[in-house]
């Protein structure tokens, strides 16, 4: 028991910032926080947390720590919930967060079927690409693609989304295929901007680097790019999740796939494990079985 406290004492420290705020939702003095932060780090033979009168900061293997031990204390939680709950149904209010143009076609859905099998529960879906304040904005969880950086908040892996170079038939009729990284400067790219450019490896088993890219057209929202490659008007890069059904359709067709960068992932970022509500825990489940089958994206 002295052992769980301690790693819910390091947890609930590392992710609020504060010896202080982690008493507060234990509901003991700082002081006691304090020394069981103590404890643990004296068990270990390690330093997890540097700690300041005005700040904490984890140390390196403080950060490798915290991830296990979210992970340990959310599955603990999962495990006394099955046990305990019975009939119990989840229920209240739920807010979500979400990319917008993702949101829209893959969480949106994936709200529904959650407010299906929970009738008690009801949900604001907010779809923006603005990165959300999750404190702040007081959202309950918010789905996320790419590298998760801010390790104040709690993460769970929901799945995994690669980005392909696509152009439509017509346009590589005309154009040809490009065979390398190095050839997309004779071709009209369709960008975001040419600031921002294209992750590809510079060889089939190199490393991932940033190709500028130039084209015709610039535009700040991706959909329009999705559309305009439909059209033939030349390459774009693009997530799976966009051009999955026009790739199996053939209405686009994806190239250099031998350079294409790793898959990145998808995510729950929420504010902690600990108190999870039962609604975003089972909506956090639900979404991960659906995008962590591979066949959800086969589909």
């Amino acid at each position: 028991m002295d052992h769980l406290k301690q790693i819910e004492a390091f947890v609930n420290a590392a992710t609020r910032g504060s010896l202080s705020a982690a008493a507060r939702i234990e509901a003991v003095t700082p002081a006691v926080i304090g020394r069981r932060l103590d404890a643990l780090e004296a068990r270990l033979g390690v330093k997890l947390l540097l700690r300041t009168t005005r700040r904490l900061s984890l140390t390196f293997e403080g950060q490798a720590f915290l991830e296990d031990c979210q992970r340990i204390l959310n599955d603990l939680a999962n495990a006394e919930a099955a046990v305990s709950l019975g009939g119990v149904q989840a229920s209240g209010h739920l807010r979500v967060s979400a990319p917008a143009g993702f949101g829209r076609r893959h969480v949106a859905p994936q709200v529904a079927a959650f407010m299906r099998a929970n009738p008690e529960v009801s949900v604001r879906l907010d779809l923006t690409d603005r990165l959300v304040d999750l404190l702040n904005d007081g959202v309950d969880c918010a789905v996320r693609i790419g590298e998760m950086a801010d390790s104040s908040l709690a993460v769970s892996k929901l799945g995994e989304m690669r980005r392909l170079v696509v152009a439509s038939p017509s346009y590589l009729a005309s154009h040809g295929i490009p065979a390398t990284p190095a050839d997309l400067a004779r071709h009209n790219c369709l960008s975001l901007g040419q600031q921002r450019g294209w992750a590809l490896r510079q060889t089939p088993a190199g490393e991932v680097t940033n190709h500028k890219v130039a084209g015709s057209f610039e535009c700040n929202d991706g959909a329009v790019l999705h559309e305009w490659a439909r059209a033939g008007k030349g390459l774009a890069w693009r997530s799976m999740w966009e051009v999955g059904d026009d790739l199996r359709r053939g209405d686009l067709v994806s190239v250099l796939d031998d350079y294409a960068a790793p898959a990145v992932g998808i995510y729950a970022v929420f504010p902690q494990w600990r108190h999870l509500p039962l609604r975003v825990r089972l909506f956090i489940d639900h979404v991960k079985r659906t995008f962590g089958d591979p066949q959800y994206w086969a589909r």
